[in-house]
């Protein structure tokens, strides 16, 4: 998911210097964790190539890449919970173990991530955490979107509600209680800043009258087999971090007519770095979306990037384009200034025109401008560079053996509601609304945000209700999208959001924005399991929400409430 990371494991495992490795990317869409490290068949088309000085391509078939290919990581979570009667949480301790199949791959790193997922949303005042991953015989695992956070999200909230049930507290007020305010520190460092899981919280509470629709179907049920429920659930999830190569740049380069060329090792994979890149150096010279060109994510020709992970893309190398346009800026400027006799301070830029604040017939055109700099500041065609590090102060990034050391310095927040049908006799259950409030500081690109949220609306959807990999004696079961369920278009439900916004954009100066590409299919996940419960009295402990999970469920209740009406009427 990044071509320098890519170009450092190939170079290495191919005893090759960096400048004999070129990675290049082509648009093939989404990732969201799978191309995430240095694969097998990489390094095999690379390696023949070599040998037989012709170009290489390896297929795989659908049922190769179920049956051999890496998985998402399941994670079996145990949680202990102290509170007090109020609610306040006191005390929470969790042992998560993974299934990382039979090789290393990313299983050491989730559990890392984990208890940085457990950590985030609440004030846990005493936290005690244990990851273990396992070697089995099953498939190596990766990354897939979340990381590890939907399988915490869904543990721990779900046993808040659980905890919320047994005090007589309704699920809005325990997690009010018990979010992080701005400013809090975390256990590792990091500070919460402007965080806003409380605003979120009470704003998705709102939106959805959560109060007035919580356990109504179950307290009188409604005529006929169908039983709506709704529930709700909090994320947190980082926005960047320190990950080879730690830093992004970018170089902005001003063509003759006032035009730009954005020179970026950024990747496109259909979140819209390209865009976002190309508004924000519009937004620092003042010139059209049109008028930038973007040349991203070639080993050879860009400069180096953090890559499509993380979720840092927008805060990190979104800053050092906007240094580098800004610098850009600064000398359209002091050329402008020294042409026109005026302080810098009075100029202002407006449709590739500087113009004289007091005086708007003093005014240069871009074209001008850099013409008069190219004469008279030794060739200078004004090019201006941009570097970015999170985390500037921070030597290395945090230790995964002792989970000591900072992550980041942006945390989004969110708050999720589902509201869910299931149908008691068949056990089939559906997601038929759901609404996401979430901190994502400052949105640059309100309708690519607005993509994202409803991307994992879907995703988490699958996660609830459809999508389960097989396995029996490391063989995978369902190999092909026949077995192997997965939404469509027939599946989708209302996805609504609403935007807590904590952080602002001014021209020149840096910015803090958070991630929106990956926490916001936890939240939704816990959400939905608390809408079955909700709906049903049902509580599910595993994904997927299945049919067979529902029936089983609805007949232990059935069972229990037999064996308590017998025990009545037995007599005395």
């Amino acid at each position: 998911m990044g071509v320098f990371v890519k170009r450092a494991k190939l170079a290495k495992v191919l005893d090759l210097p960096y400048s004999s490795v070129r990675i290049h990317k082509t648009y093939v869409g989404g990732t969201f964790g799978g191309k995430i490290d240095l694969y097998s068949h990489e390094y095999c088309a690379s390696r023949l190539s070599m040998i037989t000085g012709r170009p290489v391509q390896i297929t795989a078939s659908r049922e190769e890449i179920f049956s051999a290919y890496r998985h998402a990581q399941p994670l079996i979570l145990e949680i202990k919970t102290g509170v007090k009667k109020d609610g306040t949480l006191v005390a929470q301790r969790i042992r998560a173990i993974n299934n990382a199949g039979a090789f290393r791959g990313s299983g050491v790193v989730v559990i890392f991530l984990a208890w940085g997922f457990t950590m985030i949303p609440y004030r846990i005042p005493n936290l005690k955490y244990e990851g273990f991953s396992v070697y089995t015989n099953h498939t190596v695992r990766a990354p897939q979107r979340g990381h590890g956070a939907p399988k915490v999200r869904f543990a721990i909230e779900s046993q808040m509600d659980m905890i919320a049930e047994a005090l007589g507290i309704d699920p809005i007020t325990i997690r009010m209680r018990n979010a992080r305010e701005p400013g809090e520190q975390l256990p590792n460092g990091d500070n919460t800043h402007r965080g806003g899981l409380a605003a979120c919280v009470a704003l998705a509470a709102e939106k959805s009258d959560f109060l007035a629709k919580v356990g109504r179907d179950r307290a009188s049920p409604p005529k006929g087999t169908l039983r709506r429920g709704i529930g709700i659930g909090a994320s947190a999830y980082m926005g960047g971090t320190l990950i080879y190569p730690n830093g992004s740049a970018v170089i902005v380069k001003m063509n003759d007519d006032g035009s730009a060329i954005v020179l970026t090792g950024a990747i496109d994979i259909g979140q819209g770095s390209e865009t976002v890149i190309s508004q924000i150096v519009a937004e620092e010279l003042s010139i059209g979306m049109d008028d930038v060109k973007i040349i991203s994510s070639d080993t050879d020709t860009t400069p180096q990037d953090i890559g499509a992970w993380i979720s840092g893309m927008t805060y990190v190398t979104g800053n050092a384009a906007r240094q580098a346009a800004g610098r850009a800026r600064e000398k359209l400027l002091q050329v402008a200034s020294e042409k026109m006799g005026a302080e810098v301070e009075n100029l202002v830029l407006k449709d590739k025109m500087v113009y004289h604040r007091l005086n708007p017939e003093l005014k240069m055109s871009y074209r001008e401008v850099i013409a008069a700099s190219v004469a008279t500041h030794r060739g200078d065609t004004i090019i201006g560079e941009g570097f970015w590090r999170t985390m500037r102060d921070e030597p290395t990034h945090p230790s995964l053996a002792t989970t000591k050391g900072r992550w980041t310095e942006n945390y989004a927040f969110s708050a999720q509601v589902a509201e869910v049908e299931v149908d008691i006799e068949t056990g089939e259950a559906r997601l038929v609304k759901a609404l996401t409030v979430h901190d994502c500081g400052f949105p640059i690109n309100p309708q690519l945000v607005k993509g994202q949220v409803d991307g994992q609306i879907s995703m988490a959807l699958g996660h609830a209700f459809m999508e389960e990999v097989l396995t029996k004696d490391g063989y995978t079961l369902n190999p092909n999208w026949l077995d192997y369920r997965m939404p469509t278009i027939h599946n989708m439900a209302i996805s609504e959001d609403a935007d807590v916004i904590t952080e602002q954009y001014r021209v020149g100066q840096p910015y803090r924005t958070k991630e929106v590409g990956e926490g916001l299919i936890s939240g939704i996940l816990a959400a939905m399991g608390n809408a079955v419960y909700d709906a049903t009295g049902v509580r599910l402990y595993s994904t997927p929400f299945s049919a067979e999970k529902i029936l089983a469920g609805l007949r232990a209740l059935e069972y229990a409430a037999k064996k308590v009406r017998s025990a009545n009427k037995a007599p005395a």
